[in-house]
């Protein structure tokens, strides 16, 4: 598989440093609000590296954190009179709901800096053994980033460039503008931990050094998040990882596009700011997971209400063809017919072409096109006429499901009760037809009309979907 690497600039050959496993490392949510539709696209393309990885027979392990202390969970708490913990635990349990929703899979560890302060502590204190960081008369401690001879190899701009945004903040004690902090010294009504250099807490970078290192090691395979973290936030985790562990912190950097609202960029004060919960109440959680996946991982995409529906009738359309096959594959004859197996090894070429996209660079854009591919092959293929065996219909429903779920997609089922309901009315309306009652047959098909239920005759029965 090739992976463009932000490191370097190019698509690389993935090579894992234990052959058969990779450890990813994905930057998580600070939890102080509900996610936005932001947060979602690195939460959904990084959970179909997983399952692609997964899906090609490797063990993976996946860790993604939690900042759950931090300058906006301490705003939140002020501003609602309580406390950083009751804040950050409360919108933890409002990711895990709109995670779920997006059929985004729990991280085999979901890490809380707060747990990790000892780590923390130990990294720190390592760096200013080596130089590479100084404590402060206020309690801070900061990285000096001129000491770091490779300091802006990830954004590939130099320290000059760099240097000329940086600015020294009131209450800040440093030797340069470029330092950043490594610990910040306690301040009156804020949460803090003892350490060698007063009681305060940790900045933002460090924490995600220390939590990589102690539950992935002191090198990964694949660093990820969104694009907006390459700087500062990605250069000073490299920074302070390789100046304290000595070895090269990740070997691949992966990083995901911006999403623009309207063709503008998502801004609270342009009022085109969403979060998941907004657009799933009014579309559902799928088809935001659709457009999060639709596009190749590194180019922008945009939201608009005409795209997400868009994103609905593509999905609709995918699950037309899961229920047609599930509907032949309970009517079908057992027994494979002459001429099947030519049709199973036509439809297996498109999980070829399916792979053969996702080894270039996760390329779910032409993934999806492989699926949909598929689904007109099977439609054609397999339908009432051509009266499949149910071993064809068995075998192109699970290659289906199989390449969709690697995407994470079609993992809605019907209500059963919905199922059961409106089978009964077709089988009361068959019933009136049968006994020449047209009336009652003609107001059960109004009544599956009005709800939107289309019938068709079938030579295996009368079948049903729901239509928009």
């Amino acid at each position: 598989m090739k992976i463009y690497n932000t490191l370097t600039r190019q698509k690389e050959e993935f090579v894992p440093l234990t052959v058969g496993e990779a450890k990813i490392y994905a930057c998580g949510p600070t939890v102080y609000n509900y996610i936005h539709i932001g947060n979602a696209r690195p939460i959904c393309v990084f959970d179909v590296l997983r399952r692609y990885f997964e899906y090609r027979g490797m063990k993976v392990t996946y860790v993604q954190n939690f900042t759950d202390i931090d300058d906006k969970i301490i705003n939140k708490a002020n501003e609602e009179g309580t406390d950083y913990l009751t804040v950050s635990e409360r919108y933890i349990e409002e990711y895990k709901t709109d995670a779920k929703g997006l059929n985004v899979r729990p991280a085999t560890i979901h890490p809380l800096a707060t747990q990790n302060i000892d780590e923390i502590i130990n990294i720190i204190s390592d760096l200013i053994e080596k130089g590479f960081a100084y404590p402060t008369e206020n309690g801070d401690v900061y990285f000096r980033t001129k000491k770091d001879e490779n300091y802006g190899k990830l954004s590939h701009q130099p320290l000059e460039d760099l240097q000329a945004g940086a600015r020294i903040a009131t209450g800040e004690i440093k030797e340069d503008s470029m330092d950043f902090a490594l610990w910040k010294g306690s301040k009156p009504g804020e949460p803090s931990w003892i350490s060698p250099w007063g009681e305060g807490r940790p900045g933002w970078h460090i924490e995600c050094s220390a939590m990589a290192r102690r539950y992935l090691g002191k090198t990964i395979d694949i660093h990820c998040g969104g694009q907006d973290l390459i700087f500062p936030h990605h250069e000073n985790e490299i920074a302070q990882s390789e100046c304290c562990n000595d070895v090269p912190f990740a070997n691949y950097w992966m990083h995901n596009g911006y999403i623009n609202v309207d063709n503008r960029k998502m801004s609270k004060s342009l009022n085109n700011f969403f979060t998941v919960r907004d657009v799933a109440e009014h579309y559902g959680y799928e088809p935001i997971r659709y457009l999060m996946v639709a596009s190749h991982y590194r180019t922008p995409i945009n939201y608009s209400t005409e795209v997400i529906e868009q994103c609905q009738a593509a999905l609709e359309r995918l699950y037309n063809c899961r229920d047609n096959l599930q509907f032949l594959l309970e009517h079908a004859p057992a027994g494979e017919k002459p001429g099947e197996h030519d049709i199973r090894r036509r439809l297996s070429e498109y999980e070829d072409h399916f792979i053969e996209a996702m080894e270039d660079d996760l390329n779910t854009a032409d993934a999806i096109s492989a699926l949909f591919d598929l689904a007109r092959d099977i439609n054609s293929s397999l339908n009432a006429s051509t009266e499949p065996s149910k071993e064809l219909c068995h075998f192109a429903l699970n290659l289906f499901t199989e390449l969709a779920g690697v995407l994470g997609l079609l993992y809605m089922k019907k209500e059963s009760s919905l199922d059961e309901e409106i089978e009964k009315l077709i089988a009361e309306r068959t019933e009136a037809r049968k006994n020449k009652d047209w009336a009652t047959a003609d107001k059960i098909r109004d009544e599956l009309k009005a709800r939107h239920v289309v019938l068709e005759d079938t030579p295996q029965g009368i079948k049903w979907k729901i239509e928009q």
